[in-house]
């Protein structure tokens, strides 16, 4: 049996009506010199004392007797049950749990450091209780190991791996859904809900964090003088079809590359240009 079973329990303000009066009979026992009375009503309060349980709410509390799981009590009151019971009281309400970043290796090999946040609940109690030694514990050693295994899934970016579709840094949503998925699959055992599961924090290692920063500034240069380039010989063509369309001046192909050469250089510096006036012919 690994089903949870719902306990009903009894009344507790009954049965402490039901102590006080056997209280008051165990005392009048004693004082009229009734002996044995005096000793079975203390023995029976004592009995129902034991029985007396309090569950608050979203609280349960887990049910055994010498060895059998007899149910859980998931409503919140005051209550009284069989005092021979063994009761463990487990939490229902949602939990966080925000993970120190671990360093592992991500698909390509390179360290990098990466932390989760998860929000998780108990939902069977039973096999909280039995089918894991410590449920807590059990929570925290598997969504440790769920992360690690994620980690060496996905790049932490595709600048290496340009075949990658999704990365650890832009995966978004497809990479939390991933990691929650695996972090549901391993929690099943013991009975826990995983209600969300997000990655809160991922760079790179210390040891090749500024050689991943030189790099990554290397790429953005590069895309933006190809961006540049691209411009400039946008600009570059248009220039030369507004002067021969408008036949402004009539240039051969030495006096087009000069030009040609001239708007690159002045377009694709980074440093602003010095004009140089002409003040004789095209040719001096």
């Amino acid at each position: 049996m690994k089903q949870e079973l719902s306990f009903k329990p009894s009344s507790g303000y009954f049965f402490l009506l039901l102590s006080i009066i056997v209280l008051g009979g165990s005392i009048a026992g004693f004082a009229f010199t009734i002996i044995w009375l005096g000793i079975i009503a203390a023995i029976v309060f004592g009995l129902l004392s034991k029985g007396f349980t309090v569950v608050d709410p979203n609280e349960s509390c887990v049910l055994v007797l010498f060895g059998a799981y007899k149910g859980t009590i998931k409503e919140n009151g005051f209550f009284w049950v069989n005092p021979f019971y063994t009761r463990r009281n487990i939490s229902l309400r949602a939990r966080n749990f925000d993970s120190e970043p671990i360093k592992v290796n991500d698909k390509i090999g390179n360290p990098i450091k990466i932390g989760f946040v998860l929000v998780w609940k108990v939902a069977n109690t039973y096999q909280a209780a039995f089918e894991v030694d410590d449920y807590q514990h059990f929570v925290l050693v598997q969504s440790d190991a769920a992360l690690r295994k994620l980690a060496g899934l996905y790049p932490y970016d595709n600048f290496e791996d340009h075949e990658a579709v999704v990365a650890l840094r832009s995966g978004g949503e497809e990479v939390n859904d991933e990691l929650e998925r695996e972090i549901r699959e391993r929690l099943s055992i013991a009975g826990i809900q995983v209600i969300e599961a997000r990655i809160n924090y991922i760079a790179y290692a210390e040891e090749i964090a500024n050689a991943m920063l030189r790099r990554q500034q290397a790429t953005a240069v590069v895309a933006a003088r190809f961006k540049i380039v691209e411009g400039a010989v946008s600009m570059v063509q248009m220039a030369l079809e507004q002067l021969s369309d408008k036949r402004i001046v009539d240039l051969d192909e030495e006096r087009k590359a000069a030009m040609v050469s001239n708007l690159m250089v002045v377009l694709v510096s980074d440093k602003d240009a010095a004009p140089v006036v002409n003040a004789g012919t095209l040719h001096s």
